[in-house]
């Protein structure tokens, strides 16, 4: 049974970099296959892709935060993490981490984290 698990801080300042991390058990994050996922949800409004990670390393980011927005990884540790640079109070949301299958379907979350934006 795979888990994934975010951890970070719950408060950042406007124009400072948010970053978190996601834990992986039971499974390795270099297994081919799977593409390891941030996604959130700003209150009251839709889930949003960040990006994902996949098992080579590769990234790839949604087109709307992708000039702010890192993906990488510790396979020594079986994590990734995110790193999002100057962010607004719009950033302020529920941040999940999960496993994205190839069929394009997340079988696994984490059980998300808030992250307020705010001095």
């Amino acid at each position: 049974q795979v888990q994934v698990q975010e951890s970070g801080p719950g408060l950042v300042k406007p124009s400072q970099t948010l970053s978190l991390t996601c834990t992986v058990s039971g499974g390795s994050i270099t297994t081919s296959g799977n593409f390891w996922s941030w996604i959130r949800q700003p209150p009251g409004k839709a889930l949003e892709w960040i990006g994902y990670i996949d098992s080579t390393g590769g990234t790839r980011y949604s087109p709307s935060l992708k000039s702010r927005t890192s993906i990488s990884r510790d396979t020594s540790n079986n994590q990734f993490s995110l790193q999002l640079t100057s962010v607004t109070p719009e950033d302020t949301a529920v941040y999940y981490c999960a496993r994205l299958r190839g069929t394009w379907e997340i079988d696994y979350w984490g059980q998300g984290t808030q992250v307020t934006v705010s001095s």
